[in-house]
């Protein structure tokens, strides 16, 4: 219902008003507040609070002053020498005897010795350039040293005697390998014998695998799938015997 003095269509309606705030809830207060309050007062104890304790504080007249802090220091006492002094140094005319008097004469002795005396090799040394620096040349690795040695070019003792033991148990191989071969009476393959066995195989790979190219596409029974699956085994089974056959070189077989 419009207003009688404000309708609804009037201008005045245009105008935000502003909206009034709810007054605020009164706060939360404990039932408990006054029995809580009670019981701290109650156990409460003396310099037990939080914050620090209060103090006298010191008068501003009693500030702190120079030298106030420094310990003081013992009484002066005189000087006096205790040890023993050491002797005076000679004078320029005296003449003192220093150490044991010899009358060798040291300079005659040792141009002797020059004159008579070996010249020293130099030390041999190699130049990396016509400016370089200059090194050692006996470890430089540039003398031909380890090709000098006593025991240059021969076998050690180890490898020899590990030889003769390899070679022992290739002959001690070989000798069961023929004792073997004469009890169970076997026959070994000649080469041109093993080459025709291979040449067969391959052969009847080929004729197996013609044979399983020429099947349906379209593997929709169990018998052509059996088929399929014997064949694909002959062909596996040729190729393994084939590659073993490559692969030794001697090939035996048993006389029955």
């Amino acid at each position: 219902m419009d207003h009688p003095r404000c309708p609804s269509e009037s201008i005045y309606n245009l105008i935000p008003s502003k909206e009034k705030e709810p007054p605020p809830r009164p706060r939360y207060k404990s039932v408990f507040k006054e029995i809580i309050q009670d019981d701290m007062n109650k156990f409460k104890a003396t310099m037990k609070t939080m914050g620090p304790a209060r103090l006298q504080v010191p008068s501003p007249k009693n500030f702190l002053r120079k030298h106030s802090t420094d310990k003081p220091l013992p009484p002066k006492k005189k000087f006096s020498w205790t040890e023993s002094r050491k002797p005076a140094v000679p004078l320029r005319t005296d003449h003192p005897v220093m150490g044991i008097q010899s009358e060798k004469n040291f300079i005659n002795t040792n141009a002797a010795d020059v004159i008579v005396g070996v010249a020293k090799k130099p030390k041999p040394i190699y130049v990396d350039r016509r400016t370089g620096d200059r090194h050692d040349l006996e470890t430089s690795g540039l003398l031909p040293k380890y090709i000098n040695k006593k025991d240059y070019g021969i076998i050690p003792e180890y490898i020899s005697k590990r030889n003769e033991e390899v070679k022992k148990a290739q002959e001690e191989y070989d000798n069961y390998i023929q004792e073997n071969l004469r009890k169970a009476a076997m026959k070994r393959l000649s080469d041109e014998e093993r080459e025709a066995v291979i040449q067969g195989l391959k052969k009847n790979w080929e004729e197996v695998h013609k044979e399983f190219q020429s099947l349906s596409v379209f593997i929709d029974s169990i018998p052509k799938k059996t088929r399929k699956q014997k064949l694909e085994e002959e062909m596996r089974q040729l190729e393994h015997d084939i590659s073993v056959l490559e692969k030794h070189k001697i090939i035996y077989i048993a006389n029955k």
